[in-house]
């Protein structure tokens, strides 16, 4: 319409220029739409006389330079929205055909004016691009040519902020130069030659809008980017990269290509790009099907990929398997298509978002090797290195699957050993080694987590030993091993540590390399280590000696020689302690090697020498100087190691020590005396008091820790607690204001930056002061609990530990809680742990903030790993001591508030923190019920304790942490699966057992309940409230929430409670369970689910069994009305089916199993399905019993009775009844299991749960009650093993849905026969640079048929139903869609629906009040309007034939069709109906029609061809 009044309104005008000057005055979008609708009829047509074409052009000249280019340069991005975005739009279109009207001067002035504003900078640089795009097609002279070009790929190439500038040039400007013949030539060479490449996505931007010409379909084109390498190249980039616009993009380009190549099938062979000499595309005439089946294959992967979704990629995952066996020569063993394609795939796969694609491509990728026999390439290593290892630095994929058990190796670790052990193997030997160095320095070059560097370590360690690796390999090796000393987690970091050592030994020359290492170490002469152990000799112990001799040399001369050199005896000494700590580590085990027994044995010569040395450099002022402090730290460091050694091998070395220690201990209160003074001390006498306090700590600590020396005997000792008792707390040293080093001379300095420089760390140093003290306090008060408040004079006796020195010393610990880091408290905390039982009652308020600060610290040290957990266990040795928790009980005043207080936060902390829990738990059961005294009295009070704490045993026996399907324990799999190798991984031989599990917290509960014993009158009371206290937990869950998921947080503590309950069941006594029995009977009344029905109707069975007189009330819960008892009445009946079990005790059977029999055939009679089937299993039990009892009242129902049995049992049919018959019977509670027999902890914790299908975290396999010794079970505990029956048993609750047992997991075994094909041809594809051209001709791009269709939909208002029509109309190629107002397509309901096919498909506003007119408009161009809509007249759809150029009109969604419009349609048209509903819903019945009027069209083109 709009074309046929431009045409009228120009062809009567006199003067055209005059038309286009009124429309632009003034011009708004309206106006500069109809301005560029004109100019494009002006232009296109012809010739209208010279005068009248002279005008035409002088006016369009105007309006390019003083309209069009000043409102391009106001930029798409001012203000106005929408508006000021169609008036960019049409002036852009505008000035297009201005040019094609005045030709090559008006090209080649715009292109001046437009260069000149881009040499000079500015804001413009987007409108002059604009402009040069809309010249370009006609420029004629050379050098502008060139020129605009070179400007052009320039902006391309440059990085910055002229983003939208250098997107304009490659979508619009390139394009339009491209189609300029001779500044084509220049593109080429910009975009394709051997200059600098412009970024990928420009790139691909420019190369889809220019693809008609450098992807020519005639023969002997001169440019053809199929023979281009640095194309192919760019295409495998874009089909890689993050963004989803790139890869369109060059899945377009090469869809084009092959297109091309598959329609012209003629031969061709792009030049190789790399030295393996492999094309990156090539074709064949007489290979052209299998080039289209692997390349059909190829984009059907990348297109599904984009999908993203792992249910549609999965099927389609096996086709990679076809596409390596057509890439693959079977006779040369070569690749006939170049594998970077292939690592495209597995590179889109990777970068992934949906991580369980990275996973499954992963996977794959390993899988190759053991598959596949595929040729070298060094691609692949490349990409190893690369992408591979980058992914795989992902710690979720190393999760479990589902069908793996806790502790198997994911599947991911499995893979990763088996292919990096047989990638190695099939490379040549020559690159072997470089290889494995880049692989390993790739492990040091990102951050690591703790996971993936584990199994990369471990798939390290399992490649078969070759001597590959030199030095640059152990310095790679040392890297990562430093890499993972920041995990936190112990055991990952001992395992890929063990792991990282063993790569080491199996894959460098270690005879080598460690001879260079160890005369390092040594710091011996080199010349003359070589010389001596290159002799042959055939006794080993010389060459050892060799190597001990330079070292024992040094050490013997220590004592007498002051003149060796520092660095030389500091190397001496480190190598030492090394040794001796290594001797000592072996030696803590039964075995040791003979080689360790010959190097303790030389070490012990030079002990009276190394002592005499540490004597006088810690009691002399040889140690002077902030860095003598670390010196001073190796010679402490040295003495236990010397005592070890002394008191395991020579016991005439032991009066030397003990003289050592003497004399340290003297010298070092002397010095320390000699040092006290009001006055400001120097640096070297501040060291002094340093060195001398250190001194004493280690004294205390090797009195403490080694009894069997007798050093608590010496006459030293009394002085040492003289010395404590006189000791100020929490003295600290004054910042020195100069230091003393330089050459050995005194040389001041002022307090200047060099002060500062040289006096680093001092905090860190007064706060190890300060915490020594409290070390030597805390040995004092542990060895000697009555400490002298003064001594008196001319005695040397202690008098008794006051009142008011306790109070002064827990002041001065709380001060030094305040002062002190948080990692240098331990020894203050344990010294509190002695003083507060002593002060609660009378100082209640000083504890209560002692226990404030403690708990502070704790906090504030959660974040930590080393040295949280010794903090921890110091607090929790403080804080529940037995004394302190009895004295707060006492009173139940504030200090018992603020322990219960304590104990909620610690259990807080526990959900985040694994393992904080276990620490309390197990240190209080362990005092109650284990306590270290043997008073009856202590044993009493202790176990008190845990009657006035109980919430900590009730919140241990239903502790856990509840991890999402989404947050699997990763760690917590992973340190399974570690403790399961054993011995295999030395870690687990080296880590200290932990305890940290989750499981260990119920496990230390249920084992401390295990202890109790029923007839002790304190436990019996403690097990009764317990027993209340967790039947109120499971009442308060049920109240909270009636219905609750499988394993949801309900499930799983009702499941802990009720197996609790049955651990101490056999416990209570009569009179208890008498009372309770209505609650756990209420219980099964609960919805449960099915682990927590099985415990409550094991229960009711062993109390019946126990006390058969409980029957009576179990009788009255079937006398409940129909409505409680409709679903929970199966409980019950459960119990009945162990009737022989219950009446087991019982003398008089017969009127039991009448009462029995009574109610369980009312319930055969429900209508309920599920209940008849439980009662037909406890009536075949029930009724089996009275036949062996020979029950005479029941003979007249016998012939009923067994003839409805025996109909159950031959039920024929194929429905559900008989299936659910049979499962019901093999189901493991009614056919394996024996509620006596199977009574154990195996059966509780473990067999049942996995039987009841409950979550696998929810498991806990007996081997963890064995590995958990903190609480021993007696020996004669017999309640441990399920019976193998039971345990042999696999997973099947017959009222589950079946699972499909004859699927299997096909992935990887068969390629599906048919696959999701989302798949567009790219002729239909589009390179999205065009999206301003007019719809029309956007649609003709994107060669889409000439449809007739219109669809009217303007009765329609609801956005939602407007969208899908848009997407419908869109998707069968409609014409148009008319609405009732453009407005809607800016509604987001609209948009959902449409998913942008609006930008694809003609939109027409015409409003209601308008149809009519719209419709007789559209019948005088031969369009036929038919009515969707149920009338008197309307034709069948089934038997209607559409015209070709028909007009669709949709109703209203309430009211269809008003009457007034019915009667200007042509025809009106019904969909058939079989239902009652009236009417479909509207966009349901237009894309009915317009799929009916697409089929017949379709079948009608079908025809005419």
């Amino acid at each position: 319409m709009e074309v046929v009044l431009a045409d009228a309104l120009l062809s009567r005008a006199v003067d055209p220029g005059a038309v286009l000057r009124a429309v632009c005055a003034p011009l708004s979008a309206d106006g500069a739409e109809a301005l560029r609708l004109l100019l494009q009829r002006l232009s296109a047509g012809g010739a209208r006389g010279e005068a009248a074409g002279e005008a035409v052009r002088r006016a369009a000249w105007e309006l390019a330079l003083e309209r069009c280019r000043p409102l391009l340069r106001l930029g798409e991005g001012a203000a106005g929205g929408a508006e000021r975005l169609r008036l960019c739009r049409a002036v852009r279109g505008a000035l297009r055909h201005c040019v094609q009207l005045c030709g090559a001067p008006l090209a080649a002035r715009l292109a001046r004016d437009a260069l000149d504003e881009l040499a000079g900078g500015g804001t413009g640089a987007e409108a002059a691009v604009e402009a040069l795009a809309a010249a370009a097609p006609l420029l004629e002279e050379p050098a502008l040519v060139g020129r605009c070009a070179e400007v052009a790929l320039a902006l391309v190439r440059e990085e910055g902020e002229g983003e939208a500038a250098a997107a304009l040039v490659a979508g619009r400007l390139l394009p339009a130069l491209g189609g300029n013949g001779p500044a084509l030539g220049r593109v080429w060479d910009g975009l394709l030659g051997r200059g600098p490449a412009p970024r990928v996505g420009r790139a691909l931007l420019a190369l889809s809008a220019l693809c008609d010409a450098l992807l020519p379909r005639g023969p002997g084109a001169a440019m053809d980017a199929r023979l281009c390498p640095r194309f192919w190249r760019l295409v495998q980039e874009g089909l890689t990269e993050r963004d989803g616009l790139c890869r369109k993009r060059a899945r377009y380009l090469l869809k084009r290509a092959v297109d091309l190549s598959g329609g012209q099938a003629a031969c061709m062979r792009c030049p190789p790009d790399g030295p393996d000499g492999t094309s990156l595309f090539w074709w064949s005439a007489e290979e052209n099907d299998k080039l289209l089946q692997f390349w059909e294959t190829y984009i059907l992967i990348m297109e599904t990929l984009e999908g993203n979704q792992i249910h549609v990629i999965k099927p389609v995952l096996p086709k990679l398997n076809s596409l390596y066996e057509l890439a693959i020569s079977g006779k040369e063993g070569c690749w006939l298509f170049h594998p970077s394609w292939h690592m495209c795939i597995y590179k889109r796969m990777f970068e992934s978002e949906n991580k369980s694609l990275t996973k499954e491509g992963v996977l794959h990728f390993l899988e190759l090797y053991e598959t596949k026999h595929l040729p070298n390439s060094l691609g692949f290593s490349e990409f190893v290195i690369g992408p591979l290892m980058d992914a795989l630095s992902e710690s979720s994929l190393y999760s479990r699957t589902p069908s793996q058990l806790m502790g198997a190796c994911p599947s991911l670790g499995m893979r990763l050993q088996k292919f990096l052990a047989t990638y190695l193997t099939l490379l040549p030997e020559e690159e072997k080694g470089g290889f494995l160095l880049k692989f390993i320095q790739k492990m040091t070059n990102r951050h690591w987590c703790a996971v993936p560097i584990l199994f990369l370590s471990m798939a390290l360690a399992y490649i078969p030993a070759c001597k590959v690796l030199g030095t640059d390999g152990l310095h790679a090796l040392r890297d990562v091993l430093q890499c993972t000393m920041i995990t936190h987690q112990i055991l990952l970091r001992g395992a890929a540590q063990c792991y990282l050592l063993q790569t080491a030994m199996h894959l460098t020359d270690v005879v080598r390399f460690l001879l260079v290492a160890t005369m390092i170490l040594l710091a011996a002469d080199v010349e003359q280590m070589r010389n001596k152990s290159s002799g042959k000799s055939n006794i080993k112990w010389i060459e050892l000696e060799a190597f001990l001799n330079p070292l024992l040399d040094v050490l013997m001369k220590l004592g007498t020689n002051a003149y060796i050199p520092t660095l030389k005896t500091d190397k001496s000494l480190q190598l030492l302690l090394k040794l001796l700590q290594t001797r000592s580590l072996k030696c803590s085990k039964t075995q040791d090697d003979e080689v360790l027994s010959f190097i303790r044995k030389s070490l012990v010569m030079p002990v009276e020498s190394v002592l005499e040395f540490i004597l006088r450099r810690l009691t002399t002022d040889e140690l002077s100087t902030v860095g003598d402090l670390d010196r001073c730290d190796l010679y402490l460091a040295l003495i236990p190691e010397i005592v070890n050694l002394c008191l395991q091998l020579s016991s005439k070395k032991l009066p030397t020590v003990k003289n050592f220690i003497s004399s340290l201990t003297n010298a070092s209160i002397h010095n320390f005396h000699e040092t006290d003074s009001t006055e400001e001390l120097k640096l070297k006498e501040q060291i002094r008091k340093v060195t001398s306090i250190a001194s004493l700590t280690v004294v205390c600590e090797l009195v403490d820790q080694k009894p069997e020396a007798h050093l608590q005997d010496l006459p030293f000792v009394d002085a040492l607690k003289r010395f404590t008792a006189f000791s100020q707390f929490n003295e600290v040293l004054k910042k020195p204001s100069y230091i003393e080093e330089k050459s050995g001379t005194n040389i001041p300095f002022s307090c200047s930056s060099v002060l500062e420089t040289s006096s680093q760390g001092w905090g860190r140093i007064v706060a190890r002061y300060v915490r020594d003290q409290w070390i030597c306090l805390r040995f004092v008060l542990n060895k000697f609990p009555m400490l002298a408040q003064k001594y008196e004079e001319g005695t040397s006796e202690l008098s008794s530990l006051t009142a008011e020195r306790s109070r002064e010393i827990l002041e001065s610990a709380l001060e030094a809680l305040t002062i002190l880091p948080s990692d240098q408290v331990l020894p203050v905390f344990d010294c509190m742990k002695v003083l507060v039982p002593k002060l609660l009652n009378s100082l209640e308020s000083l504890c209560i903030e002692a226990f404030d600060l403690a708990w502070k610290i704790i906090s504030s040290l959660s974040n930590t790993q080393l040295i949280f957990w010794s903090n921890l266990k110091a607090f929790v040795r403080f804080i529940f001591d037995n004394e302190v928790l009895a004295t707060a009980a006492s009173t139940k005043g504030q200090a018992y508030a603020k322990i219960k207080e304590i104990i909620l936060k610690l259990i807080d902390m526990s959900t985040t923190k694994t393992g904080v829990f276990n620490v309390v738990l197990s240190h209080c059961c362990q005092s109650w019920i284990l306590p270290t005294c043997d008073n009856r009295g202590a044993v009493r009070n202790a176990f008190l304790n845990a009657g006035d704490y109980c919430e900590l045993i009730t919140e241990g026996c239903v502790f856990g942490t509840v991890f999402r399907r989404d947050q699997r324990r990763l760690i917590q799999d992973v340190h399974a699966f570690i403790e399961s190798l054993g011995e295999k991984c030395a870690a687990n031989v080296v880590t200290e057992s932990t305890n940290r599990d989750d499981h260990y917290v119920r496990i230390c509960a249920i084992k401390f309940l295990c202890l109790l014993d029923g007839s002790n009158i304190l436990h019996k009371s403690f097990m009764e409230d317990i027993v209340i206290k967790l039947l109120e937990k499971d009442e308060l869950v049920s109240r909270t929430r009636t219905r609750y998921y499988a394993n949801s947080l309900q499930h799983r503590i009702k499941n802990r409670v009720w197996q609790t309950l049955l651990v101490l069941l056999p416990k209570l006594d009569q009179n208890f369970l008498c009372g309770i029995l209505d609650k756990v009977f209420q219980a099964g009344f609960g919805n449960n689910q099915a682990s927590v029905k099985y415990f409550i109707e094991w229960i009711i069975i062993l109390s019946l069994h126990k006390y058969p007189q409980f029957l009576t009330k179990f009788w009255d819960c079937f006398c409940y009305d129909e409505e409680k008892l409709k679903t929970s009445i199966c409980t019950f009946l459960s119990v009945l089916s162990h009737f022989d079990t219950i009446l087991q005790n019982t003398s008089e059977k017969k009127p039991v199993v009448k009462k029995a029999l009574l109610i369980v055939l009312q319930w055969c009679f429900n209508h309920n399905f599920s209940v008849r089937l439980y009662a037909l299993v406890a009536l075949k039990k029930i009724w089996a019993m009275c036949r062996m009892l020979d029950v005479e009242e029941f003979e007249a129902l016998t012939p009923v009775i067994e003839s409805s049995l025996q109909q159950v049992e031959n039920m024929h049919g194929t429905g559900n009844a008989r299936r659910n018959w049979q499962r019901i019977q093999d189901h493991f509670f009614f056919a394996t299991f024996h509620p006596l027999e199977d009574y154990s902890l195996e059966t509780i914790f473990y067999t049942l749960p996995r039987l009841s299908e409950v979550a696998e975290d929810e498991w806990i396999s007996l081997c963890k009650f064995e590995r958990f010794t903190d609480i021993p079970l007696p020996a004669a505990f017999q309640w441990y093993r399920s019976r193998a029956e039971l345990l042999d048993l696999k997973p099947s609750d017959w009222s589950q849905q079946d699972m499909g047992s004859s699927s299997v997991d096909t992935d990887g075994q068969t390629e599906w026969t048919d696959v999701q094909k989302k798949i567009i041809p790219w002729k239909h594809s589009t390179p999205s640079s065009d999206l301003d051209m007019v719809l029309q001709d956007r649609a003709a791009k994107l060669g889409k048929s000439n449809s007739r269709l219109i669809v009217v939909a303007s009765l329609i208002d609801k956005p939602t139903n407007l969208g899908g029509l848009c997407r419908t109309s869109e998707i069968f190629g409609a014409s148009a869609l008319v609405v009732g107002s453009l407005h809607y397509i800016q509604d987001k309901q609209f948009q959902h629906l449409s998913v942008s096919a609006e930008q694809w498909l003609p939109l027409v506003e015409v409003k209601p009040s308008q149809l009519v007119d719209y419709l007789q408009q559209k019948k005088t161009e031969g369009y036929t309007a038919i009515g969707v809509e149920q009338t008197a007249k309307s034709y069948d759809l089934t038997e209607y034939c559409f015209p070709e150029k028909s007009l669709l009109l949709l109703g209203n969604e309430h009211e269809g069709i008003p009457a007034n419009l019915i009667h200007h349609l042509d025809v009106c048209v019904e969909i058939p109906q079989q239902g009652i509903i009236r009417s479909l819903n509207v966009h349901v019945s237009g894309a009915l029609l317009i799929w009916e009027y697409t089929r017949q069209q379709v079948i009608k083109h079908k025809q005419q061809k």
